[in-house]
């Protein structure tokens, strides 16, 4: 409820000082795979799918920039507190280090047109309905808890 409310009030232009507690990022849990390489490829292929479907779509063209989501929101930097172990808000840990390295290896125009939509989005556009992504932020100060949890439900407590 609080990024939601928060991403509204950016998208008025007024940015709220925000501090979310692992806030939901929805997505396949990627981030439990142990090997770094097929972490890597698998992301890479989507943000290569998502750009390319963005472009197929045309759906980067439609929306002037200043009425782009993705810039308005720019301006807000919320606090986001996540712990790996919590599969519903650990995406946020790639989803940040993850534009950083396609910029490293010279796709991160790929990865900005990737960043602004997901395939989900995509898919309900193409029915003929607005959608935004929920874990649209384009920027955050990113808390890593990485303290030892038992199992999810103590990884997603509020005590972390």
């Amino acid at each position: 409820m609080a990024l939601l409310a928060g991403k509204n009030m950016a998208k008025a232009g007024i940015f709220l000082e925000a501090f979310l507690f692992n806030p939901p990022f929805l997505s396949a849990p990627i981030e439990r795979i142990k090997d770094k390489k097929l972490k890597h490829g698998i992301r890479i292929a989507g943000s290569l799918i998502t750009a390319g479907l963005t472009i197929a779509m045309k759906r980067h063209q439609h929306q002037p920039r200043s009425e782009n989501p993705f810039f308005a929101l720019s301006p807000w930097v919320p606090y986001l507190f996540v712990n790996p172990g919590d599969h519903i808000c650990s995406e946020y840990i790639w989803y940040f280090e993850h534009r950083k390295k396609m910029e490293e290896i010279g796709a991160g125009g790929i990865e900005r047109l990737a960043t602004q939509t997901s395939v989900t989005d995509l898919f309900f556009n193409a029915a003929g309905r607005e959608s935004e992504p929920l874990h649209l932020l384009p920027s955050a100060n990113l808390v890593v808890n990485r303290s030892r949890c038992e199992d999810f439900k103590q990884a997603h407590g509020i005590h972390q």
